[in-house]
């Protein structure tokens, strides 16, 4: 602990002089430096928390779509400088773990519940099923396939609560759609990673940037972004939520 200490004391404080090498950053500064972007997700996290207790909802997603982004660069950033290797004293995976069911699950699960989009018992019954299966879904150790994809649904709840935010649906359609996906959780249905996952990548990574931009923007403009926008973010969610199942159905070329 003392050393890890030491080691972030040195990054903040003393610019990096006792280990810089020839004027450049070190790999393992690089690697350690990967580390410090995922915790920032936990700082995202209770800025976002902080908003959905105030019922301030259009800025708890703003939060939530940084933390998103955020989530989305240092997967990619930490296989490139292998910080299993260069930077063993931090767990990335655990770590990014804590964040994702903090910014993926427990605070949308908590904004469904208190904005009274799911009334009565449905509110209750869905945040006790989305809280559960998904501390269990991120235990799994069969969570990722061979592809880098994922092994059922990957609670990714602040998805789907940001749609139901926006189209507020009649509260049995969220009802049926949180039930619906909870045990999808647990069948060996695919759901890509849009960076991670090879197969039509080329188009996938576009539709989850375009669908960042649009959860920003309905956040942005209080959940009230026009028809337009509405449909965008239902076809492009439709398309990140079942291409997976259309890869199971459809043969690979390769």
């Amino acid at each position: 602990m003392k050393q890890n200490a030491r080691l972030a004391l040195r990054f903040w404080v003393a610019g990096y002089g006792e280990i810089r090498h020839h004027g450049r950053m070190t790999i393992e500064l690089r690697a350690l430096s990967v580390h410090l972007l995922t915790a920032t997700g936990a700082v995202f996290a209770m800025l976002a928390m902080l908003a959905a207790v105030d019922a301030k909802w259009d800025l708890m997603y703003l939060w939530l779509v940084v933390a998103f982004a955020v989530d989305g660069v240092d997967g990619p950033l930490a296989r490139h400088y292998d910080v299993k290797r260069n930077a063993p004293q931090f767990d990335g995976v655990l770590l990014d773990l804590i964040i994702d069911y903090l910014t993926y699950v427990f605070i949308p699960a908590f904004a469904l519940f208190k904005s009274d989009l799911m009334s009565g018992w449905t509110g209750w019954a869905a945040i006790i099923v989305i809280t559960f299966t998904s501390a269990m879904y991120f235990a799994d150790t069969r969570m990722k396939t061979k592809d880098n994809s994922f092994s059922g649904f990957p609670g990714c709840w602040n998805m789907l609560v940001l749609v139901i935010f926006a189209l507020e649906p009649n509260h049995w359609v969220s009802l049926g759609l949180v039930t619906l996906l909870s045990a999808t959780q647990f069948l060996p249905l695919k759901f890509i990673h849009p960076v991670r996952t090879e197969r039509w990548r080329v188009i996938s990574l576009p539709i989850a940037l375009v669908w960042t931009a649009l959860a920003g923007w309905t956040a942005w403009v209080q959940f009230a972004p026009g028809q337009l926008v509405h449909w965008a973010l239902l076809v492009t969610s439709v398309y990140l939520l079942f291409v997976g199942i259309a890869q199971q159905i459809i043969p690979s070329r390769d």
